[in-house]
């Protein structure tokens, strides 16, 4: 099952790293309106959950970009407007952040007064949303609102990120920071314990709306035509009320991605 959960983060990495792909206005190489791009990717994760510990992966990555349709590894996204400086976006994207509970360290779980027996699996689900983008000499912001439609949270989160793209010679490096709002029932789905937990025992915690600062860079790095390496790396303060759930490891207060591809577009 780690494996499995490896595997998935990286693809749900997509959304984070799709940014990279695509071409600052003032590149100059000679791109098709629409392209795929083909490539390996491998992914560093540190899981917050109690002894879950770290995820490691190297796997192919396959994307899309058309003038109006997209895919980006778990996010199939359409472009409802554009213009030089702004778009709108609507998408269905894969949400996984599930685990199973075998995957939960027994003693790290019982150091914060759990029995890993009586958990539930958290699933995996789907999001659809919208999301806008404003690009201009200052940066570029970004707005991403969206809801599960499984029915396996009922929750939605509201994310927004601003990030500033430069360039050192063909290399193109892009800071940013942001924050990620997740509503009551998708935090408590995912940090907190279910009501058929708490029936066999289990303490009732529900830490409620959290919202998680992030801040992250990007570095692109063009070479024989056609060819990119994309580094990312972003780092994930956990608020408060995540910390003192008793899924997460005792002590943990951040989650690290780092994110390493190199990809070639036709």
């Amino acid at each position: 099952m780690k494996a499995v959960r490896a595997s998935l983060c990286l693809v749900s990495l997509a959304p984070f790293v799709s940014y990279a792909q695509e071409p600052l206005e003032s590149e100059t190489m000679d791109e098709p309106a629409s392209h795929w791009s083909l490539g390996i990717a491998g992914v560093l994760r540190d899981s917050e959950y109690a002894g879950e510990g770290n995820r490691t992966l190297v796997v192919p990555s396959v994307s899309y970009e058309g003038e109006w349709f997209y895919w980006r590894g778990a996010t199939l996204g359409y472009r409802l407007a554009k213009t030089d400086h702004f778009s709108v976006d609507g998408f269905i994207a894969a949400r996984l952040d599930g685990i199973d509970a075998d995957d939960f360290g027994v003693a790290e779980l019982a150091e914060r007064g759990i029995d890993r027996d009586l958990l539930e699996d958290r699933d995996h689900s789907a999001d659809a949303g919208l999301s806008a983008t404003w690009k201009g000499a200052a940066g570029e912001i970004e707005l991403d609102a969206r809801a599960d439609i499984t029915g396996t949270s009922e929750g939605y989160q509201i994310a927004v990120d601003y990030r500033y793209p430069f360039r050192i010679g063909r290399v193109t490096v892009k800071p940013g920071i942001g924050a990620t709002m997740l509503s009551d029932d998708m935090a408590n789905y995912y940090y907190g314990t279910l009501d058929e937990e708490v029936a066999r025992g289990v303490v009732d915690y529900k830490p409620g709306r959290s919202t998680i600062p992030h801040i992250g860079v990007s570095v692109m790095v063009p070479f024989a035509e056609r060819w990119l390496f994309i580094g990312n790396a972003q780092l994930r303060s956990l608020p408060d009320e995540i910390q003192d759930s008793p899924l997460v490891e005792q002590g943990a207060d951040s989650v690290s991605l780092l994110f390493i591809g190199v990809s070639r577009r036709f």
